[in-house]
C-alpha cells in the first residue's frame, strides 16, 4: 500500500512547501487574511520540518519519518478544514481542500523507512 519512496516524498515536500507559500499570489486572493496566512504558514512549517526529517532530502535528520508523515497528515487536515474553521469559506476554499487532501493521501502512501535504512537492514 505504501508505494511512494521517501525520496519522492521529499521532493513533493519541498514543492508543496513552496507552492503553499506562493499560493495567495498564484491564485490572486488577499495576501493578508487567514486565507493567505494559513497556507503560507503551513508551507513554511513544511519546509522547516522537511529539513529536519530523517530521509534522503533532510539536512539535519532529527525527525523520524513516521513522525514527519503524521505532521504532513495533520497539516493537510488543518489546511483542508481552515476555510470553515477560520471563516473564509465564502472567499476561497477549493485550493485549501485540494492541497490538504493531497497532503493526507501522500502521507498515507509513503513508505516509512528511507531506502538507505532498508539497505542497511538487509
Amino acid at each position: 500500500m505504501r508505494f511512494l519512496t521517501t525520496r519522492v516524498h521529499g521532493v513533493l515536500d519541498y514543492l508543496v512547501g513552496v507552492l503553499l507559500i506562493a499560493l495567495p499570489w498564484l491564485l490572486g486572493f488577499d495576501g493578508t487574511g487567514a486565507a493567505a496566512t494559513v497556507p503560507m504558514a503551513l508551507g513554511a512549517a513544511t519546509l522547516v520540518y522537511s529539513l529536519l526529517t530523517d530521509y534522503e532530502l533532510g539536512a539535519v535528520r532529527r525527525i523520524p519519518m513516521p513522525a514527519h508523515l503524521w505532521l504532513d497528515a495533520l497539516s493537510g487536515l488543518l489546511l483542508a478544514a481552515s476555510p470553515w474553521l477560520l471563516g473564509f469559506d465564502q472567499e476561497v476554499w477549493v485550493p485549501h481542500v485540494a492541497i490538504g487532501a493531497l497532503e493526507v493521501i501522500v502521507a498515507f502512501l509513503t513508505n516509512t523507512i528511507p531506502a538507505y535504512e532498508r539497505r542497511r537492514a538487509r
